[in-house]
């Protein structure tokens, strides 16, 4: 793919979700919405939790993975990308790159999560351990796409990504058309781009939070001060969650379209894990248990009402589950 354009840094519209939609249904079925008597008791409201655990890549990513190959395949025909994971984003680039046949690459951290990097090597993409977080491996990967003339994908500036995974919430709306309110977990943020977008579009009076990691909070920084900002470190065993970097095109969306930023600790990450195993007998990684997180936090100013969860992943190992290891 020597010489192709960049993507251009456009928001993505309503319509290219359900233009997604249509791309990723050969490939991808609707993930299931949990609620139970017992949670709902629980938590003092109504939970509607959406498990993107249940994806072949167990998370919501590969719903952007799909789309957005779908249509690289469509318009250059041979693909040869590079990209940068801490593991959930690089799973999915490798799964939709094995459906259509492109030539993967994915550079992680050197400390990344080994079930998730074997996940992607089973996949069929080349991994490659650069870098003391995301970050470092995404500037490495980059270094590269440029001076060898690949396609850089990155997590979170890719209109076609943010697209694809707000089908998710576009689900969860035609299950709970009455939500009141919609959490979710931000990394780079894509995923709150996405469902942001799909809620706000769908019935702007939904209260749309998201939740970052108090150990990973560029994102909420750039978010209160108006901002890019960046941080020196990140200090969570969420991957899903550690970025020390705010980007341009999340970084304009949420802008707009979130109504409340909420940071959680590490401590209530596992706690949320644990809850969600016991309440629903799902299992939930760090981030994907970022949004019950902040709603056991917030039970309180969300009773009665109608509460989507995302629980947007859950590759997690059994010791970090159980606060074993540092990284999820």
């Amino acid at each position: 793919m020597d010489g192709h354009p960049t993507p251009k840094l456009k928001p993505p519209e309503f319509r290219d979700v359900l233009m997604a939609r249509k791309r990723i249904e050969p490939y991808l079925r609707p993930t299931p919405v949990f609620q139970s008597p017992l949670l709902d008791e629980s938590l003092g409201f109504r939970a509607h939790v959406k498990c993107e655990n249940l994806q072949p890549t167990g998370a919501f990513k590969v719903r952007g993975g799909v789309n957005l190959m779908s249509v690289l395949a469509e318009e250059f025909g041979d693909l040869d990308v590079i990209t940068a994971s801490t593991g959930n984003h690089g799973q999915s680039i490798a799964y939709a790159g094995a459906l259509f046949g492109a030539d993967v690459a994915v550079h992680v951290p050197v400390d990344a999560e080994p079930l998730k990097v074997r996940a992607m090597e089973t996949m069929g993409a080349r991994v490659v351990a650069r870098g003391r977080d995301y970050d470092e491996a995404r500037e490495e990967a980059q270094r590269i796409a440029e001076r060898e003339g690949r396609y850089f994908v990155h997590t979170s500036n890719e209109p076609h990504l943010i697209a694809g995974v707000g089908t998710s919430t576009l689900e969860l709306l035609e299950v709970v058309p009455d939500l009141d309110v919609l959490i979710i977990p931000i990394g780079g943020g894509s995923g709150a781009c996405g469902g942001g977008l799909v809620a706000k579009t769908i019935n702007p009076g939904i209260r749309v939070i998201g939740v970052q990691s108090e150990g990973a909070d560029a994102v909420h920084r750039s978010w209160k001060s108006g901002t890019l900002q960046t941080t020196p470190e990140v200090r969570t065993f969420a991957g899903g969650l550690a970025t020390r970097v705010a980007f341009e095109l999340p970084f304009g969306m949420l802008s707009e379209l979130l109504d409340d930023f909420v940071l959680v600790s590490d401590a209530e990450l596992y706690e949320a894990i644990h809850f969600l195993v016991e309440m629903t007998h799902q299992v939930a990684e760090g981030a994907g248990a970022a949004s019950t997180a902040a709603a056991l936090r917030m039970r309180e100013e969300l009773s009665g009402l109608d509460v989507g969860l995302m629980l947007s992943g859950g590759n997690i190992g059994v010791e970090s589950m159980f606060g074993g290891a540092k990284r999820g």
